[in-house]
């Protein structure tokens, strides 16, 4: 079932991608000579005005194949020639190549609409102060709504946490922006450094299913065999149905030294082990806890908070990027179709006993994800990506003449891109063993 839903969702990223470079080229009177969606051998076709449309076998990658000099045949009169891509303005080419990343970011807001207009969204309020914290010392109280944290603009809860877990919590102050009855009050809190007992595991404190995200290295968890991607549903005899639920649980039982039961699910298996956590998570906190858990709202919130929820996705893919060239991820860190397709597996089997709607809701809210991923990657300014060619399109405009020998530098880049894309999949087909 999970293959039928990645085909669906692959299918539906990059018809939208295509879809929009080849709505913009009809719009500027570019001939789109074939239309298609996958890779490989076409499975059926059919030719309707000037195009011929195409299904193909591999449902990864498709393409809007337009007129242009590099593939015209000789059957192709000047007057032909007029619809190709090149006899078009730069400003046109340029709307043409930028429409198929927009569209994604289009997609992602449609779905965000409907997934915050029956799910909701999560504002970014403080749930908790500790009592001596450094939260406390700055004043913050339980209620208030955080709208800036460490010079970043806060919307939702989740935008907290990726600042934290990305940037981190060290000892330097941070000035936080919140409202308090309709007033903006800003104030500096400084994190005192604490150590406390772990098991090892990050995961996201939501209405959603108790999912692993990360296991720290060493750490109790990952001796024992848990990996990411497991979800939590019991410990020390409790039942677990949410991150959330996790969340005050250990905050109302913190670690000790005693040996504590887990049980966690992974696909169809449950698996269970006592672990004893150990001193070592040593660092600074703020000492206060926020929302993660989604709330319903007006018409106007819902429209709101899609647009935010696209700004969110987007900055977690700049955010991801950027952990790239701080050494905080690696090329191995990278994952394609395959890794995609088990991560859309973990979604299905986290939501089956919810329903039918729950799937649903579930699996578009990945797909806003994907989404927003793929348009961003694309306008990466990379040779052979959407971005690299809307590069040597400005450098034109500037220019007044288009780039000595751009279609083969944009050809090198679409096969080191391959190559990289052939790395990757051996790289998933290999982790799934």
């Amino acid at each position: 079932m999970s293959i039928f839903f990645a085909i669906i969702i692959f299918g539906l990223l990059i018809f939208i991608h295509e879809f929009g470079h080849f709505i913009i080229a009809k719009k500027n009177g570019v001939r789109v000579v074939e239309f298609s969606i996958g890779m490989g051998p076409t499975i059926f076709s059919f030719g309707k005005g000037e195009t011929k449309y195409s299904l193909k076998i591999l449902p990864f990658g498709g393409a809007c194949q337009m007129l242009n000099k590099e593939f015209a045949g000789e059957e192709e009169t000047v007057m032909d020639m007029e619809k190709s891509f090149e006899s078009k303005s730069v400003w046109s080419r340029m709307a043409i190549i930028f429409a198929g990343p927009f569209f994604n970011f289009a997609l992602a807001f449609v779905l965000a609409l409907i997934v915050i207009g029956f799910a909701g969204y999560d504002p970014a309020y403080v749930t908790s102060v500790a009592e001596g914290s450094a939260a406390e010392e700055a004043g913050l109280q339980p209620g208030d709504i955080i709208t800036e944290y460490d010079g970043s603009g806060i919307d939702i809860g989740r935008e907290l946490y990726l600042e934290q877990y990305i940037d981190g919590i060290g000892g330097a102050p941070i000035e936080i922006t919140y409202e308090r009855d309709d007033k903006e009050y800003t104030t500096t809190l400084t994190p005192i450094y604490n150590e406390k007992y772990m098991i090892g595991i990050k995961f996201l404190s939501d209405e959603n299913p108790a999912e692993i995200t990360e296991v720290i290295a060493g750490g109790p968890l990952e001796k024992a065999g848990f990996k990411a991607g497991d979800i939590i549903i019991e410990i020390d005899g409790t039942k677990i149905n949410s991150g959330k639920e996790f969340s005050q649980y250990t905050s109302l039982h913190p670690m000790t030294d005693k040996a504590v039961n887990i049980v966690v699910k992974r696909g169809d298996e449950t698996m269970e082990a006592d672990l004893t956590p150990v001193m070592g998570l040593a660092g600074y906190e703020t000492g206060f806890n926020y929302n993660t858990a989604r709330y319903e709202g007006s018409a106007l919130d819902v429209i709101k908070y899609s647009f935010i929820e696209v700004k969110y996705q987007i900055k977690m893919v700049f955010k991801s990027l950027g952990m790239l060239f701080t050494g905080q991820l690696g090329v191995n860190d990278f994952t394609g179709p395959v890794g995609i397709v088990d991560a859309i597996d973990t979604v299905y089997e986290g939501s089956q006993e919810d329903g039918a709607w729950y799937i649903f809701l579930n699996l578009a809210n990945f797909t806003i994800l994907l989404s927003a991923n793929l348009g961003v990657m694309n306008l990466l300014p990379i040779p052979g990506l959407d971005g690299g060619r809307l590069v040597f399109l400005v450098i034109e405009a500037v220019r007044g003449k288009p780039v000595k020998h751009e279609e083969y530098i944009n050809v090198a880049g679409m096969l080191l891109l391959m190559v990289f894309a052939m790395y990757i999949l051996f790289k998933d087909i290999i982790n799934l063993f």
